[in-house]
């Protein structure tokens, strides 16, 4: 029998990576003062979490200006959202397997 930990996704083990992504599949989009926010994280310890998921392409990034203040949102990407549901699966499936 296969162990689903296999399945796990390595990225999103970490639980503010996780959380992040929780948010952003189920928002259109988020913006990082409101994630830092909500998730209760400093700059440094989201920024260095959303490069993780950036770099896996599970997100994506805009950046503008509001009122000439700089402004980023984060969007997940179809990549992310596929990954994100897998690891969902796979969650599942380690606790089915322990009943």
């Amino acid at each position: 029998m296969k162990n689903p930990f296999d399945n796990l996704d390595k990225v999103l083990e970490h639980r503010i990576r996780l959380q992040i992504m929780s948010v952003l599949v189920t928002n259109d989009g988020f913006e990082f003062s409101a994630l830092k926010e909500m998730l209760n994280v400093t700059d440094g310890n989201l920024a260095s979490h959303i490069k993780a998921l950036e770099r896996e392409k599970y997100i994506s990034i805009s950046k503008s200006f509001v009122d000439r203040k700089p402004n980023t949102k984060y969007k997940i990407s179809e990549r992310g959202r596929n990954a994100f549901k897998k690891h969902l699966d796979a969650l599942e499936a380690v606790v089915k397997q322990q009943k």
